[in-house]
């Protein structure tokens, strides 16, 4: 604790032990009276000045708390103030129907309204949009009662017994509901905040036994200010001091439990406050003794206040209809995500299910395959004729290039990602352009091959990559795309960070490329609107692989596919291409 605040805990201690020896050592006297009101009037600054830094340094709920609370206390040092200006300077006695005695019956409003918004535990929704306006409803209810019973006998017929009687009534009331809720907050708290509620909870209680018991002393005559009737009243106010100054500048440790107990329980006793009217209409009119202006005054000011909390409940349940409204549409806004959820865990299953399927047929397909490629190499290796020579390396060449398809269908079945690393996309298209000499040689189609030389590395995975060079090359080849006669143009191209390859088909033999139905495209497009299934998986690696594939017609008829791969960014050393299935030295075609 500060140094500065156990001095001022000192200071607030010994004012409270001058006013004990005072009471024990003066007699009644206007010296007696002064020191005493002046005294008071001290601590309950001193209570004001160390809530206050509390309520300029929390934030969110905590702030509001002490704010209300320091408002509880300035009021109590104003009405003290009033007494010490009357009782000290103007050297008078305060009058029985003192028009301050507000001040002090609304003091506690706020003070409940502190200890109401529980800020230890976190604010729900609907405490956040409905709960001030259940605050001022309850205020509202406070200053309704204390105008219906006690202002009647101080302004419409005076009445000192009566006020008097009335005023300590509702005054009880009033203490005894604080002290319940001080209570409850006290034994539902845990931590720093339960200490806080405590010192309030003994601070009020002392507090209130000093008033029954100065109250029991007037009624007796023996009541004078400055007597032993003042000294547990002046403790109550030290006490305010050693709250706000022994509690820490940061904010107690706060509930986590979250709960909508305090908004449901504060829009119980709005509604029993409004309730309550009619109660109290029926009581002035049963009321024996009462004067007819008295009667009169009471009735229109139920009347007053019932149109008043009549359109702050108006208001209460216009705000809670929006929130029901909110909610309502947040949870049709769940339920749809759910529907959307649930048909994509459907799409999943099923994709498991292909995947299995896939992966099932691949392994079946591997056996043949595998027999097919061990045939060819021993075919290879007989006496052949240089034509029968070629035919069984073409076999052999197809019967690989399907092993590899089947690869890609086992990597999909199992939805594990390919292994990435720099690749020759030069070298891939030579490849790919020998694999498919048996079907360009049959058409009588000329390829050309225009390579950029030292064409940057691209990251991908060379199987797949092989695919699409292969399946592009495949679809320009078609017979529906190319008449016997046309020409082929593969090139590559590094620009921008992309390395592009171009796959151009031109039929020389007619003039103007032959297209099916649904093949043809016109200007750039972002994708293929050709090919079929073999193209979509190849959009499809293009995509794992950070790429596109962009189709255009030509104006001779022909049509281009370029397909754009970033750049793999430099390495430390040039290091030879890593996977790329070379299965001969290739040569440039011409």
């Amino acid at each position: 604790m500060p140094r500065h605040s156990k001095l001022w805990t000192a200071g607030a201690l010994a004012s409270l032990g001058t006013l004990v020896l005072a009471a024990l050592v003066l007699p009644q006297s206007f010296r007696l009276t002064a020191l005493s009101d002046v005294i008071q009037c001290l601590l309950l600054l001193s209570g004001v000045l160390s809530f206050l830094p509390h309520a300029l340094r929390s934030r969110g709920r905590p702030r509001l708390f002490w704010t209300l609370m320091t408002t509880g206390i300035t009021m109590w040092f104003s009405y003290q103030l009033m007494w010490t200006y009357i009782e000290v300077w103007r050297r008078q006695e305060v009058p029985n129907l003192f028009a301050g005695d507000i001040v002090i019956f609304l003091h506690i409003v706020p003070l409940m309204a502190a200890v109401a918004l529980r800020p230890q535990v976190p604010q729900d929704e609907y405490a956040g949009r409905t709960g001030p306006l259940d605050f001022v409803l309850l205020m509202v209810w406070w200053v309704y009662l204390y105008v219906l019973i006690v202002i009647p006998w101080q302004y419409v017929v005076p009445d000192d017994l009566a006020y008097s009687r009335a005023l300590n009534s509702g005054y009880l009331v009033e203490k005894v509901a604080f002290l319940l809720c001080l209570a409850v907050a006290w034994f539902t708290s845990k931590g720093g905040w339960r200490t806080v509620y405590a010192n309030l909870m003994g601070a009020s209680l002392t507090y209130s036994a000093s008033s029954y018991i100065a109250n029991w002393a007037i009624t007796r005559n023996g009541y004078y200010s400055g007597s032993l009737y003042d000294i547990p009243l002046a403790a109550s106010m030290a006490w305010i001091t050693v709250i706000g100054l022994w509690t820490p500048d940061h904010e107690p440790d706060a509930d986590r439990r979250r709960t909508t107990a305090p908004g449901v329980w504060l829009a119980r006793l709005g509604m029993i406050a409004v309730f309550s009217l009619p109660a109290f209409a029926a009581w002035s009119l049963l009321e024996a003794g009462v004067p007819a202006r008295v009667l009169s005054f009471r009735l229109v000011l139920t009347l007053a206040a019932a149109l008043l909390m009549g359109i702050m409940v108006f208001t209460r349940q216009h705000l809670l209809e929006r929130e029901l409204m909110r909610l309502l549409n947040r949870s049709r806004d769940s339920f749809a995500h759910l529907k959307r959820l649930q048909a994509q865990l459907t799409e999943s299953e099923k994709l498991a299910s292909i995947g299995q399927l896939v992966g099932g047929a691949a392994h079946e397909l591997n056996n043949p395959i595998t027999a097919m490629m061990g045939y060819s190499d021993l075919l290879l290796g007989t006496q052949l004729t240089p034509e029968q020579q070629m035919l069984a390396s073409g076999i052999g060449q197809q019967v690989r290039r399907t092993r590899s398809l089947v690869a890609s269908l086992l990597s999909f079945a199992t939805q594990s990602p390919a292994a990435k690393a720099p690749v020759d996309l030069n070298m891939l298209l030579r490849t790919a352009v020998k694999l498919s000499q048996p079907h360009w040689q049959a058409l009588k189609v000329e390829v050309h091959t225009e390579l950029q030389p030292d064409l940057p590395l691209v990251l991908g995975d060379s199987t797949q990559l092989l695919q699409v060079c292969g399946q592009i090359i495949s679809n320009a080849l078609n017979e529906d795309l190319l008449s016997t006669g046309g020409s082929l143009v593969v090139a590559t191209q590094h620009q921008n960070g992309l390395v592009s390859v171009r796959v151009s088909s031109a039929d020389l033999a007619a003039g103007t490329a032959r297209k099916r139905p649904d093949a043809g495209v016109s200007g750039l497009d972002t994708g293929p609107q050709f090919g079929g299934m073999a193209l979509s998986a190849c959009q499809g690696i293009l995509e794992a692989h950070l790429g596109r594939m962009l189709c255009r017609k030509q104006e001779n008829g022909g049509t281009t596919i370029t397909v754009e791969l970033p750049v793999t960014p430099p390495a430390p050393a040039k290091q030879s291409p890593v996977g790329v299935p070379v299965m001969w030295e290739a040569r440039p075609f011409a």
